[in-house]
């Protein structure tokens, strides 16, 4: 088996953003956040210390090499296992990008760093920016997102604010409902005040689709998920369900990139197929061979079987 690759995962299907090759800039679960609804667990390292947390020349180095054997996909998604802006090199990475393809840069960020200039100049080099607003106040801020001490909701809602004002690209803004902390009535009220203050391009609706964090989040269904979005307004959407037949079926069939992809998250069957373009049986002979080996495991989620690594 090839060696596994350090920085990039997939191309793999996001909901958000399709077929997303991903750029991993952090230590893993290292982040200023510990959001109860994380798929990839508890947050290992609180923090909202920028470092050059990872080289940018080997990042660079090995994006080249996948363009160079062909690589597709919609965008160049940096994201990956903690918070991306807490990279101080972040600005740097995206020029070097620029200079080696046209593929869109996106950015998944907490946007807990978009108080400071420098994290805004930095993001603003991007096409597309998507922050998170889960909360319209301090203590439901404090119960959904367990921010690094010092992080508060409206120093958030200040760096979104001051970002938009500066932003000439792409500003689409995520809101994560989970049943029970932020779906009452004065909750979706808070929020739908702050998102009016901030003016995003766009707002997309999620709730838990893989395992969380913490046992017990509970995951809102589309139809709750629609009237919400109806009450937000007209530039709100529910994220769709990533489709194979949306995605395509050109990405290259390697077990390294499947590795890499549950290395970094909980995929289902069907997250494979799409992203690797393969059958169900074939996806479920790689499965059934890395879990004989003790490489990954599986655990259900709303009726269905996530797998990641051990």
């Amino acid at each position: 088996m090839a060696e596994e690759k350090k920085y990039l995962y997939g191309p793999v299907p996001s909901r958000r953003l399709g077929l997303s090759l991903g750029v991993d800039i952090v230590p893993f679960k290292v982040c200023t956040l510990d959001c109860v609804y994380c798929q990839l667990g508890r947050a290992s390292r609180k923090t909202i210390e920028r470092r050059e947390y990872v080289p940018v020349k080997a990042v660079l180095a090995e994006l080249k090499e996948r363009l160079a054997q062909g690589v597709k996909a919609d965008f160049i998604t940096i994201s990956g296992s903690g918070e991306p802006t807490l990279n101080s090199q972040l600005g740097e990475l995206i020029d070097g990008i620029k200079k080696i393809t046209d593929i869109p840069v996106a950015i998944l960020t907490n946007g807990t760093l978009l108080y400071r200039q420098n994290v805004r100049a930095d993001c603003a080099k991007a096409d597309v920016v998507l922050p998170s607003l889960d909360a319209g106040d301090e203590q439901t801020f404090q119960k959904m997102n367990r921010p690094y001490s010092g992080l508060s909701i409206e120093k958030l809602i200040e760096g979104l604010l001051a970002f938009r004002n500066e932003f000439a690209g792409e500003f689409v803004l995520e809101v994560f409902f989970v049943e029970g902390l932020n779906t009452d009535t004065e909750q979706i009220a808070k929020i739908k005040a702050a998102i009016e203050r901030i003016r995003p391009d766009k707002i997309q609706l999620n709730s838990a689709v893989r395992p969380t964090a913490e046992p017990g989040v509970k995951r809102l269904d589309a139809e709750k998920l629609q009237v919400i979005a109806e009450e937000l307004g007209q530039k709100c959407e529910v994220v769709p369900d990533a489709s194979p037949a949306r995605l395509g079926r050109d990405v290259e069939c390697k077990a390294e990139n499947l590795l890499s992809m549950l290395k970094r998250r909980p995929c289902s069957l069907n997250d494979i197929c799409s992203a690797l373009g393969i059958a169900r049986n074939e996806a479920s002979k790689f499965i059934t061979h890395f879990q004989q080996q003790g490489i990954v495991h599986s655990e259900g989620k709303n009726g269905i079987i996530f797998f990641r690594t051990s």
